[in-house]
């Protein structure tokens, strides 16, 4: 089997932690410029985009030289450039940081923020922000949680290494354990776990459970319940997008402050940090593949509605 050659390493620096976009330039097509091709592919840029960029010779090659408007188009030719971010309203929580040596940072993220750049999310992530404070432009994330799920995240520092952490979650040797909020029924029985096959479309928001092989598996236990709330402790054997979210809706008891179960309801307007859902990445276990220490996390956020219901819900007194 013939190995890939990788790319060229990036002839740009990062900006405010976010890595310049590598475009290599596909095998046919007509076009007959390096800008004539990124017109076509940056459609979304807005009208005079590239242009701009070209001019401003803020379009790249390897070589780290600017490429020319009129530079001809060569099949396989990499180049990189700085899009404009898009403006984010800043996410006013802190990213704390549980643990750090020269392999890994073991982040506790807050609610709202991202963990790594995706769509209009790209400076105001955990990603971003913690190359940005620590001085670390190699940090890259090993796996990731939702933007609304609070709590761990295993970062790694060096990309030779991204491969083996990577594999830890692949192979389902990371032991996670999370916390949720959600209604309390009494009639519901636990411990249990829960299998179901579920499949999340590109463009819809909810994941959603169908018949056929289970694919996702997490086990649910009740730490606690008072007032009409329960606390769950919930325990993934696999990784499934919004797995615990969908799992814990199915059963009758949907975590508080989730806007995508058990139905889709109106985003809420940027900005509105009220009510963030309560899930919580609260452990962390794993044998470090690098270096052989047993390694054991756990979260300092509390959550919310646990707490204090009145503070969380803005209400006098909690569900039920």
């Amino acid at each position: 089997m013939r190995r890939r050659t990788p790319p060229p390493p990036a002839p740009l620096p990062q900006r405010d932690g976010v890595d310049p976009v590598r475009v290599r330039l596909p095998a046919g097509g007509a076009w007959a410029t390096v800008r004539e091709h990124l017109v076509e592919r940056l459609t979304g840029a807005g009208p005079g985009t590239v242009e701009s960029m070209f001019a401003a010779g803020q379009v790249i090659d390897a070589d780290g030289r600017a490429v020319p408007p009129d530079a001809p188009y060569r099949p396989g030719m990499y180049v990189w450039f700085h899009r404009e971010l898009p403006a984010e309203v800043p996410v006013p929580f802190p990213v704390e940081v549980v643990y750090r040596d020269e392999h890994i940072v073991v982040a506790d993220k807050p609610h709202f923020l991202a963990t790594t750049p995706r769509g209009s999310h790209v400076a105001q992530t955990a990603l971003a922000r913690l190359r940005h404070e620590l001085g670390v432009p190699t940090l890259t994330a090993a796996h990731r949680l939702d933007r609304l799920t609070a709590g761990l995240v295993l970062f790694t520092v060096r990309p030779e290494e991204r491969g083996a952490y990577q594999t830890l979650f692949r192979d389902r040797r990371v032991h996670k354990e999370y916390e949720a909020v959600a209604p309390y029924d009494p009639s519901l029985a636990l411990p249990r776990t829960v299998r179901s096959r579920i499949v999340k479309e590109r463009g819809v928001p909810a994941a959603r459970e169908v018949p056929g092989e289970p694919n996702a598996e997490t086990r649910v236990e009740l730490a606690g319940h008072r007032a009409g709330l329960g606390r769950y402790r919930l325990l993934p054997a696999t990784g499934q997008t919004h797995q615990l979210r969908v799992h814990l809706a199915a059963l009758g008891v949907p975590i508080l402050g989730d806007p995508l179960y058990p139905e889709v309801l109106t985003p809420v307007p940027a900005g509105d940090f009220r009510r963030p859902l309560q899930l919580l990445a609260r452990r962390l276990e794993f044998t470090d593949p690098v270096t052989g220490a047993q390694h054991t996390f756990t979260s300092g956020r509390e959550l919310g509605a646990w707490t204090s219901y009145t503070d969380w819900s803005g209400e006098s007194r909690p569900l039920g």
